[in-house]
């Protein structure tokens, strides 16, 4: 692969390993790389562009269809732990939805971008779920998403009903003309393990180092 436009950071995948030159930490865990290596080795995404959500570190990371690291951000994401949805939780109002409940689900999800009730634009990564990934949501100022957003840790990131929240400009600038009108997600586990969830991908050992290009960036009702 020839380097890309100028002011591009190469993101160097070795043993398993992140490491960031010329550009800021991606935040990129050894989870994260392992799904997007077998991802592209595999072509799963079917050659479009893939967001990989690595809840246990609360960040998003957009790809290309090509596999070029578009860029990461961090996410606020559902209150409880856990990696399945209740069933028909996409049918109950808030009000109804149990703390326990609020959960963001792993896994493969072919996600579509829409509109919520309120008119928003959305990606819906899982639709029967009311699951969207979409701009962050300031109306409860108690919940202080934006400063959780902005904090070092991830422990904080969990304040949602099961939505995936990013920062505004990282949805406009980054992840709307990225991905068109369809992506696939790819939701890793924080409670299971990820051969549990994603049973097709190799062992870490098994996968071979690689490069990839950053170019940094300039319905139901969602469960917020």
């Amino acid at each position: 692969m020839s380097p890309g436009p100028r002011g591009l950071a190469i993101l160097l995948l070795v043993s398993g390993h992140a490491h960031a030159t010329g550009g800021d930490d991606l935040g990129l865990s050894p989870t994260a790389v392992r799904l997007v290596q077998w991802t592209l080795a595999s072509a799963d995404h079917g050659g479009r562009p893939f967001l990989v959500v690595d809840k246990r570190n609360a960040r998003v990371h957009v790809l290309r269809s090509d596999g070029t690291l578009r860029g990461s951000a961090p996410a606020l994401l559902g209150a409880a732990r856990g990696d399945h949805s209740v069933p028909g939780i996409g049918e109950r109002p808030l009000a109804l939805v149990r703390p326990h409940e609020r959960t963001t689900p792993a896994g493969r999800f072919e996600a579509e971008m829409g509109r919520n009730l309120g008119g928003e634009d959305v990606l819906w990564v899982d639709y029967d779920a009311a699951v969207s990934l979409h701009r962050v949501r300031t109306t409860l100022p108690a919940q202080r998403r934006l400063q959780r957003l902005a904090s070092a840790t991830s422990t904080d990131n969990r304040v949602s009903f099961g939505c995936i929240n990013v920062p505004t400009d990282f949805f406009d600038r980054v992840l709307l003309p990225t991905i068109g009108v369809r992506a696939v997600v790819y939701v890793l586990p924080d409670t299971l393990p990820l051969e549990q969830v994603f049973p097709s991908v190799p062992s870490a050992a098994s996968l071979s180092p690689t490069s990839w290009w950053l170019q940094p960036s300039p319905g139901p009702q969602p469960r917020g």
